[in-house]
């Protein structure tokens, strides 16, 4: 029986989480500050995608307006990505990670207006319904992490802005072409940005020029082709045919396989309180009522298309 392109949307977005449920792992693993951590991983999936003649060839077809928008969006990427790593190294895999669940609360007041897409109170009352629980988890960590929480806590916030409007664009741009604009411009972004990190983000300040040792270049090559690369582009195609809202919620599953493997490889069950687990368990749960409180409201993409041209979008 074959899958309805919803149905396949599904699957693609849930493959995407687990993939990026190791992101956090890696991130913790890998000794180098946010700032050149970032870069770099945006710097080798951007080499990558530099030498495939189909990517060159939908860049020159795409017009200027369009490129410029996603790379405006690509900033926005480079700033989450920053602000989640440097929540890792603040705090710990399984906080930052679970920051990131905060972020249907911004997109269920962000995407109607970035998107069109009609405004749904139960979507606000959805991300509403995590409060308590993130509210536990600060309560569960040690003083010394709650830094980290507020930078992943802005770290949520950008990833609802960055998702909505790749939402609103998805239909105009191949995905390995987009990806390659948006990565490529948050790495020019972090470029121009490091002489500044000194005083924005001192403790994630870095050098970006010199080349990581053997063990950290391993596991950056495998964060940017793995677990960057695939899941960012086959994530484009999902977003076509479900919204940035249903996207998120799916995305918010993450933190499970974050915790999951910070407890078995990193031992962070021991840095975490009760507390902390019972505030993760109430975030997620409301990924599960997802079904029960709110309709899909799905638009076919041609109507998604359609939509965008009517309201003047690049094309």
């Amino acid at each position: 029986m074959s899958m309805s392109p919803a149905q396949r949307a599904q699957w693609q977005i849930h493959f995407c989480v687990l993939l990026w449920g190791f992101t956090a792992i890696l991130g913790k693993l890998i000794t180098l500050p946010a700032l050149p951590l970032v870069w770099w991983r945006m710097l080798m999936v951007t080499a990558v995608l530099a030498l495939l003649p189909k990517v060159w060839r939908a860049l020159r077809a795409m017009p200027r307006r369009l490129v410029l928008a996603y790379a405006g969006i690509g900033a926005l990427v480079a700033l989450h990505w920053l602000t989640f790593y440097g929540s890792i190294k603040l705090a710990n895999a399984s906080v930052a990670a679970t920051c990131i669940a905060l972020s249907p609360v911004f997109l269920a007041l962000i995407e109607p207006f970035l998107t069109g897409k009609r405004f749904e109170p139960r979507e606000l009352l959805l991300g509403l319904l995590m409060i308590p629980g993130v509210a536990l988890v600060v309560g569960g960590v040690p003083d010394g992490m709650r830094l980290g929480i507020a930078v992943g806590a802005l770290s949520a916030l950008l990833v609802a802005i960055f998702g909505a409007l790749n939402k609103r664009l998805v239909e105009h741009g191949d995905p390995l072409t987009v990806t390659g604009i948006e990565l490529g411009a948050g790495a020019l972004v972090l470029t121009l940005l490091a002489p500044l990190m000194p005083i924005l983000f001192p403790s994630q300040a870095g050098a970006l020029f010199e080349l990581p040792d053997a063990r950290n270049l391993a596991l950056l090559v495998l964060l940017s082709l793995a677990c960057t690369l695939l899941p960012f582009a086959l994530s484009l195609v999902a977003l076509r045919h479900m919204s940035a809202f249903a996207a998120q919620l799916a995305i918010n599953l993450e933190p499970v396989y974050a915790i999951v493997l910070a407890a078995l490889l990193l031992g962070e069950q021991r840095e975490l309180s009760p507390q902390f687990y019972l505030g993760v368990a109430i975030v997620l749960g409301a990924v599960f009522v997802h079904p029960l409180l709110v309709r899909p409201r799905e638009k076919p993409a041609a109507d998604l298309l359609a939509t965008a041209e009517a309201k003047n979008l690049p094309d």
